[in-house]
């Protein structure tokens, strides 16, 4: 995973200096500290998912290409068969499928992402612009949002400005699997 993390990196640093943007203008657009970007960029630090969304969008590029150094190349439909989306591993908690790495020109970035339990291990709340879609597919779930605790179980999906505070942690002993939509 590492080596993964190290590519990932190197394709953004190559892209933001193409782009003629610093390394400050892109931690101020991030909403981050220059030293905690530079880690992103180095590879030092794992990045999120909501960064990557938000690292593409202002190099104007997929997150395709950051994930996978390709294109993507389907403009009227994109099929992900089962297991087969693009894995992110960006967070130890987290485990993310990208389910349209093919698709140009998205709207919006669909995920299934799987939350196994944690051991008393606090997860770290997390912001990024824009709105989120999740829908339970496995698992019960907590979610807090901006102060509010959210138990969400099969079938149960929340909508939520992105942009406050959020996190996610299992209820019980049972991994959780869900649906993100990211806009």
């Amino acid at each position: 995973m590492q080596e993964k993390i190290k590519e990932i990196a190197l394709r953004i640093k190559e892209l933001r200096e193409l782009s003629g943007t610093s390394q400050e203008e892109m931690a101020s657009f991030l909403d981050i500290s220059v030293e905690d970007y530079r880690k992103y960029e180095s590879g030092e630090l794992d990045l999120p998912v909501s960064i990557l969304f938000e690292i593409a969008h202002q190099l104007k590029v997929d997150m395709t290409v950051l994930l996978t150094g390709e294109d993507p190349r389907m403009d009227i439909f994109a099929i992900t068969r089962k297991g087969e989306g693009v894995n992110v591993e960006r967070r130890r908690q987290y485990k993310y499928e990208a389910l349209a790495p093919n698709f140009i020109h998205k709207k919006a970035e669909p995920f299934l992402v799987t939350v196994e339990p944690q051991s008393g291990e606090q997860t770290t709340p997390n912001s990024h612009p824009g709105q989120e879609f999740d829908y339970v597919l496995e698992g019960t779930l907590k979610v807090i949002i901006h102060d509010n605790e959210i138990i969400l179980h099969e079938g149960d999906s929340i909508y939520f400005d992105s942009s406050y505070s959020h996190s996610m942690q299992v209820i019980g002993n049972k991994p959780v699997r869900f649906l993100a939509i990211i806009f």
